[in-house]
C-alpha cells in the first residue's frame, strides 16, 4: 500500500489513499467529524451507547478519528484498533499526534485475526470501518465473521459498520440480513437520498445484541446537521427482497467506489 497523503484546509487534515479521502481529523478539537458517515456513528454512539467508559474495538484504523472521538468525549475508554497497516498507523502518528494519557492500542493485525483474538463478552462497541483499495474488504462482512463479532460484545452490545453501497441497496441488504441472523436487530442510519437508493454513498449498520432503541436513534437522526434518516432492517428486506447473508464461501467486497468528487446516480 502506498504511503498516505495529508491535505491540510482549516485546522482539518484529510489523509488521502490512493488518491480517494480515507479519514479526516482536527486534532485540536476531536468533535469536528469532517465526513458524514463519521458522524453518523457518533451520532448512534450517544444515542444508544450506554453512559461513561466504553470498551471499543475499532476494526480499521486509518487516522483514528473515531477513538479520538471517543477518548475526547470518554476520556479512559479503553480502546483496541485493528489495523493491519502498521506503515498507515506510523505516519498518521507522526502527522496527527494522539492525545496524553489515551488508552488507544493499536495493533497491526487483518480484522479477521484480531478479533479471533478477542475475549468473548470483552467489548461494548466493535465499529467497523475499513478499506483496501477503496473498498470494504470480503472477509469482514461475512456471516462468519460477525459471528465471531456477536461472541466478543457484551449483552446489549452494538456493531457499528461504515457499508458503503450503490443505487438499489443490494450489498447492503445482504450486510444487514447476516448481522440480524447472527447479531440481532439492525438498522441503517445514513443520508435521505443514500438510503432512498438515489446516489452511491456510506451507511452507517448498526445492529444491537439486544433490542435496538429505534426511537432513540430516530430522534437523534431528527437533529442531525444533514438530512439523516432511519431504515430498519425490516424495511431493508423489503426494498430488496430475498437478500442473503454474505458467507465465506460467497464473500464480497463493497461496490468499487466513483472516482473523487463524482456522483453515482440511479
Amino acid at each position: 500500500m502506498a504511503l498516505p497523503e495529508f491535505e491540510h484546509d482549516d485546522g482539518v487534515v484529510t489523509v488521502l489513499l490512493d488518491g480517494q479521502p480515507q479519514s479526516a481529523v482536527d486534532v485540536d478539537d476531536p468533535t469536528v467529524l469532517a465526513f458524514e458517515y463519521v458522524q453518523h456513528l457518533a451520532l448512534a454512539v450517544d444515542a444508544l451507547a450506554p453512559a461513561g467508559r466504553l470498551r471499543v474495538t475499532h476494526v480499521g484504523g486509518g487516522a483514528l478519528t473515531l477513538p479520538r472521538w471517543v477518548e475526547h468525549t470518554r476520556p479512559g475508554s479503553p480502546q483496541i484498533v485493528l489495523e493491519p497497516a502498521a506503515d498507515l498507523t506510523d505516519a498518521v502518528r507522526r502527522e496527527l499526534p494522539l492525545p496524553r494519557g489515551h488508552r488507544i492500542r493499536v495493533r497491526p493485525v487483518t480484522g479477521e485475526e484480531g478479533v479471533a483474538a478477542l475475549r468473548d463478552a470483552s467489548a461494548d462497541l466493535v465499529v467497523l470501518d475499513a478499506f483496501a483499495d477503496g473498498r470494504v474488504p470480503a472477509g469482514l462482512t461475512t456471516r462468519e465473521w460477525m459471528a465471531d463479532v456477536a461472541r466478543v460484545l457484551v449483552p446489549g452490545g452494538l456493531l457499528l459498520a461504515n457499508v458503503p453501497d450503490e443505487p438499489g441497496l443490494r450489498y447492503a441488504a445482504r450486510v444487514a440480513a447476516g448481522a440480524q441472523e447472527v447479531v440481532g436487530d439492525a438498522a441503517f442510519v445514513g443520508l435521505h437520498e443514500v438510503l432512498k437508493g438515489r446516489r452511491f454513498g456510506n451507511l452507517v449498520l448498526v445492529a444491537a445484541r439486544g433490542p435496538l432503541d429505534l426511537y432513540a436513534l430516530r430522534r437523534a437522526t431528527a437533529s442531525a446537521a444533514l438530512p439523516t434518516g432511519v431504515l430498519p432492517g425490516r424495511d431493508v428486506a423489503r426494498k430488496v427482497p430475498g437478500a442473503r447473508p454474505f458467507t465465506a464461501e460467497d464473500a464480497a467486497a463493497s461496490p468499487v467506489p466513483p472516482q473523487r468528487d463524482a456522483w453515482r446516480r440511479r
